[in-house]
């Protein structure tokens, strides 16, 4: 597999927020591709560790403990579905997985077990290192804009920022990094509506395709955890043709 673009060296950019160097491991079995791509990102500025094998991949996140995680969907040994579900408990950086396959049901099924982003093959190398680095922005903009707790919903709803815990109604309630986020973002101003392009863009850092349904299925995912209600949210509703909000 062949990266469909010019493997030039991008402008070095510092994320903001992040004065060290960042973490990546790149899980896929493709030789030719991981190692293009590998040295392109070490160009620009990043720490890279390769795995090309599913059976190698859970060890090598906890034993590597990456700020990133690029995931092939199709790899021998365990797949990168199962490689998500699994280490999502336990890993609260951001995901982006990759595939060959144009499928709908693949890029649903990646985002519901944890995934934060989804691109398609063959990747563009500049593309990628966008995805990247809005993906780091987000995660850094959020922590450095958090206060301590948030306390919503009558204070039925407490999120501990610095540790990304969340309880409700006295439950602790396991979100992914994603889920995490939109949540902190609603929860920042209860009773605000919130459009999908608003979210998105604070999320991602890029412009908004109103086909993306990534913002709505993290807000399904959400509701599930949280409990709520999707046919009658009493927590996180939906306001016909503007956005969500969360109850105050």
């Amino acid at each position: 597999m062949q990266l469909n673009d010019t493997l030039m060296l991008d402008e070095r950019c510092a994320t903001v927020g992040h004065t060290d160097v960042y973490s990546i491991l790149l899980i896929d079995d493709d030789i030719e591709l991981t190692d293009l791509v590998s040295q392109f990102l070490t160009q620009n500025g990043y720490e890279v560790r390769v795995t090309n094998h599913g059976n190698n991949a859970i060890n090598d996140i906890e034993t590597s403990k990456p700020d990133l995680i690029i995931l092939d969907l199709m790899l021998p040994g365990t797949d990168g579905l199962t490689i998500c579900k699994a280490i999502r408990p336990n890993f609260a950086g951001p995901i982006i997985m990759l595939t060959a396959l144009i499928d709908d049901i693949d890029e649903v099924t990646g985002l519901e077990v944890g995934a934060d982003d989804y691109l398609c093959k063959p990747i563009k190398p500049r593309v990628l290192l966008a995805h990247i680095r809005a993906q780091l922005r987000r995660q850094s903009s959020l922590i450095e804009q958090q206060q301590t707790k948030i306390v919503s919903c009558k204070g039925d709803l407490q999120i501990d920022l610095p540790n990304r815990r969340v309880q409700y109604l006295s439950q602790d309630i396991d979100l992914s990094s994603a889920e995490f986020d939109l949540l902190v973002i609603l929860a920042s101003s209860p009773g605000e509506i919130f459009s999908r392009e608003r979210l998105h863009k604070r999320i991602f850092k890029l412009d908004y395709d109103p086909l993306d349904r990534s913002i709505d299925l993290r807000v399904s995912r959400l509701r599930k955890k949280l409990g709520d209600d999707p046919k009658q949210p009493r927590l996180l509703t939906t306001v016909r043709n503007k956005g969500y909000l969360l109850a105050t």
